[in-house]
């Protein structure tokens, strides 16, 4: 298996290579050559399988060999041990056809905690082999930063510094990250917002000389690695509600783009999909090109659910290229206009993503009316990012009579405030976490300058 970049002038790797480089020299994302199959049969075999079994099964053609399938299945097996739940992402039915995934069952309840688990294992594996350490940069809008600490904190070759803007998480997600005491864990708080942290980010990687050698490593999205294992719950859910002998849809909450991908990769590998459901708050640029087609930047606003406050998804990068025929000069010049002016796509590639790919936004007020509503209809507790889901699949389904399949993204727990605004006490950490908000912490209040960051991440690694 090798990957190339989504800009089309970047080497094509091998999977090791994508998984310790990141983002593409040429500022694109990498993704497969070509997208292996599931073929009928595949998925029929993976009726009943455990969920460690079906992951290294989907998982398996985009490692390539790379890593030998003894080795390949112990990482899987030891990554999901993690969860609490004994089926990692179960399904829990909300009405005759909808369901909840519920995907926040991980160390750090939430969804990202499914990739990172594995992803953290894989990286200091390659490492291992290879002899040497890394540092890890990642930004985060909330729930990337403690699902990556996680995931890494118990790594030998690895040091980790997560860039979240100071003030604009939720306490419970700060302080999953910042009461991480390990020795290679470094938690830095910006003074600007989320698109602040990612673009210093991404500047890091493009201009690495700052560290002097040292290999820097990404755990975000770019990461194609975190992609890969996502596909693994689209492929789960699916079949267990019949799959491949029925289509299903999702509804994903979505800002980053890269878990909503991830499904789009499932459905490209052959698992039968009727309808993606782009699901938004305000900072709503996914609903308004794949609606209006204005793919514009806009000011972010602060919303209830802060993980989607995000002005720029990255992971839409890898869909245009596949709405494009995979034309890299194309997305090159369409990302290249982005950047300086509203842009538009071109009229083919956008109406390939609207066969597929349908969208809605929420504001604030909806995203408390309907977490009061759900709780009334179902006793279920939604967390805001999982309600903007909600809404979604109810008003823009294709038809009642296909399975939709909402992705919980988050535990309620993370985001009390807008649990309390909705009218309801709260809800309980669970036990593990109960002593959370007395832990001490520990991180550092930094310049939104790219200067500044480099220099303390220079500084502090082993």
């Amino acid at each position: 298996m090798r990957y190339i970049s989504t800009r089309g002038q970047a080497p094509a790797l091998s999977f090791e290579e994508v998984v310790l480089t990141g983002m593409a020299s040429d500022g694109g994302l990498y993704v497969p050559e070509t997208i292996p199959t599931l073929s009928t049969e595949d998925l029929e075999a993976m009726a009943g399988l455990s969920y460690a079994e079906i992951a290294f099964r989907v998982m398996k053609p985009f490692v390539g060999g790379e890593i030998d399938d003894a080795t390949f299945r112990n990482l899987v097996e030891d990554a999901y041990s993690t969860f609490s739940h004994e089926a990692v992402v179960p399904l829990n039915q909300l009405s005759s056809n909808h369901f909840l995934l519920e995907l926040f069952h991980g160390p750090t309840l939430a969804f990202k905690d499914v990739a990172l688990q594995l992803l953290g294992r894989i990286l200091d594996h390659f490492l291992a082999k290879r002899g040497e350490r890394a540092v890890i940069m990642g930004a985060t809008s909330g729930d990337t930063g403690s699902a990556a600490i996680e995931g890494c904190r118990h790594c030998d070759n690895l040091d980790i510094f997560i860039l979240h803007p100071h003030k604009r998480v939720s306490e419970v997600q700060r302080r999953q990250m910042t009461s991480v005491l390990a020795d290679n864990v470094f938690n830095i708080a910006i003074e600007g917002d989320f698109d602040d942290a990612q673009a210093m980010v991404k500047a890091s990687f493009a201009d690495q000389t700052f560290l002097n050698g040292t290999r820097l490593v990404a755990v975000n999205s770019i990461n194609w690695a975190r992609i890969m294992a996502q596909v693994v719950y689209y492929v789960a859910s699916a079949v267990a509600l019949g799959a491949p002998h029925r289509e299903v849809s999702f509804s994903v909450p979505s800002a980053n783009f890269g878990n909503v991908f991830a499904g789009y990769v499932a459905y490209r590998m052959g698992l039968p999909v009727k309808q993606f459901v782009v699901a938004t708050n305000a900072n709503d640029i996914l609903h308004r090109t794949l609606a209006d087609n204005d793919f514009s930047k806009q000011a972010l606003k602060a919303t209830l659910a802060p993980s989607m406050d995000i002005v720029v998804s990255s992971n839409f990068e890898r869909l245009l290229f596949e709405a494009y025929d995979r034309d890299g000069d194309a997305v090159r010049d369409l990302l290249e206009r982005f950047q300086h002016e509203p842009a538009v796509l071109a009229e083919a590639p956008l109406a390939r993503l609207r066969e597929k790919f349908v969208s809605h936004s929420v504001d604030d007020d909806t995203i408390l009316e309907v977490i009061r509503e759900a709780h009334g209809g179902t006793k279920e507790l939604l967390d805001p990012h999982t309600a903007t889901g909600y809404r979604a699949a109810e008003r823009v389904r294709a038809d009642a009579s296909t399975p939709m399949i909402t992705l919980a993204t988050a535990h309620p727990a993370k985001f009390a405030d807008a649990v309390l605004q909705a009218g309801f006490e709260g809800v309980p950490l669970p036990a593990h976490m109960a002593d959370l908000l007395e832990r001490e912490e520990r991180y550092t209040v930094l310049p939104a300058e790219l200067e500044a960051v480099q220099a303390f991440v220079a500084e502090q690694r082993r």
